[in-house]
């Protein structure tokens, strides 16, 4: 399945566990993460959540190869079924983010309520250059996170950006050496393990709760243009460009 769930201490760990693909995700890893997310709302032995890759790749985003197999047509989508997961996720979630995070992998952190990064993390938003669109509510809750201008940015352009830069933006909490994140995140989230869980809960909801409902059409907004984009011809574009390794030609599409 490529995701490593793991109960330990009042943890949930989900790791993307697929290297030799720097961990790009299928369908059927975005199914197990729904699953996980599902299960450990009314799990009294999960406390905390870990969203983790490995020390080169957080995550490279989507399996286009899988994706263009399995598009994610429909809100019953396990990609879709993950975002609303993840967006509504009553438990304090974590985020261990080291090498790559690509699309998903950097708009997922935004429903994240903690996130560290090693020195080695790199993120990039390539939705354009893939003929399509924002996806997570990221269309409107990047703005939030670092401002419009900034926001326009990084998702028309979809240039890599480092750590640093994401901490300066306030998209990360705090970067730290590589050989260091696994302490850090660890420090952190026993200590959240020994607070009470109810408060965490409700300070979590109160935070979470006057975007919620606008979060939630956001990401179903973007789940209808996204599904319309990926059949359009700048997409199909896109797709061919990348796997026969060329250059995309997009002047012929208005």
């Amino acid at each position: 399945m490529s995701i490593a769930v793991e109960i330990a201490a009042g943890v949930m760990t989900l790791r993307f566990d697929r290297p030799a693909r720097k961990n790009a995700i299928t369908a059927e890893m975005y199914a197990v993460l729904a699953d996980a997310l599902a299960g450990a709302e009314h799990d009294p032995a999960v406390r905390v959540i870990v969203i983790a890759g490995h020390a080169e790749a957080f995550t490279a985003g989507n399996d286009l190869e899988d994706f263009m197999q399995r598009p994610p047509l429909g809100d019953d989508a396990p990609v879709f079924r993950f975002l609303r997961a993840i967006s509504t996720c009553p438990k304090p979630l974590v985020a261990s983010v080291s090498g790559v995070a690509v699309g998903i992998g950097t708009t997922l952190l935004l429903h994240c309520d903690l996130v560290y990064a090693s020195e080695t993390a790199r993120f990039s938003l390539p939705f354009v250059q893939l003929g399509l669109c924002p996806e997570a509510a990221s269309s409107t809750l990047l703005a939030t996170v670092v401002g419009p201008r900034k926001a326009a940015e990084l998702l028309m352009f979809g240039e890599p950006f480092t750590a640093q830069a994401a901490l300066d933006m306030g998209l990360v909490n705090a970067v730290v050496p590589a050989a260091e994140l696994g302490a850090r995140v660890s420090e952190r989230v026993a200590r959240l393990v020994r607070l009470p869980a109810p408060s965490l809960r409700a300070t979590k909801r109160l935070m979470k709760q006057q975007q919620a409902d606008a979060i939630a059409a956001q990401i179903a907004l973007e789940v209808e243009v996204f599904g319309r984009m990926l059949r359009e011809p700048a997409a199909k574009e896109a797709f061919a460009a990348f796997f026969e390794k060329r250059v995309p030609d997009f002047s012929v599409f208005d």
